[in-house]
C-alpha cells in the first residue's frame, strides 16, 4: 500500500509532468533539438513541482522563512538538477541512437521520478 506522502508526491509529479510534457512537445514541434526540448520542459516542471511539493506534499517538513528556507530551496534545485541531468542524458542518448524522443522521455520520467523522490524525501525535506 502506498503511503500518503508518496501518493501526494505522485500527484505533484503528474501535475508537473503535464507542464513539462506540454513544453517538451511544443519545443519539439518548433524544431528545438530533443535534448534541449527535454531540458526546457523539465525546468518548467521543476518550478511547478516546488510550488506543489512545498505546499501540499512535504508540508510538515518545509523550513520556515529565512536562511533555512533558502537552503531547502537550494537543495530542491540541486535534486532537480540531478533529475534534469538524467532526463537530458536519456533523451539525448536515446534520440542519438534513433529512439523516438517521446519514448526516451518516457523512460527518463520513470528513472528521474524515483531518483528525485528519494533525494527529496531523504535530503531536501528530511
Amino acid at each position: 500500500m502506498l503511503d500518503q506522502l508518496y501518493t501526494r508526491y505522485i500527484g505533484a509529479s503528474v501535475a508537473s509532468l503535464g507542464v513539462d510534457f506540454a513544453i517538451f512537445m511544443t519545443a519539439l514541434s518548433l524544431g528545438v533539438p530533443p535534448a534541449l526540448a527535454a531540458a526546457c520542459g523539465y525546468i518548467a516542471g521543476i518550478v511547478c513541482h516546488w510550488l506543489i511539493s512545498s505546499r501540499f506534499v512535504f508540508t510538515e517538513q518545509v523550513a520556515s522563512e529565512g536562511a533555512a528556507r533558502r537552503n531547502q530551496q537550494g537543495l530542491f534545485v540541486l535534486s532537480a538538477l540531478v533529475g534534469l541531468g538524467i532526463t537530458t542524458a536519456i533523451v539525448g542518448l536515446g534520440s542519438r541512437f534513433g529512439l523516438d524522443p517521446r519514448i526516451a522521455k518516457g523512460v527518463a520520467i520513470v528513472v528521474s521520478f524515483q531518483a528525485t523522490y528519494m533525494l527529496r524525501k531523504k535530503v531536501v525535506f528530511a
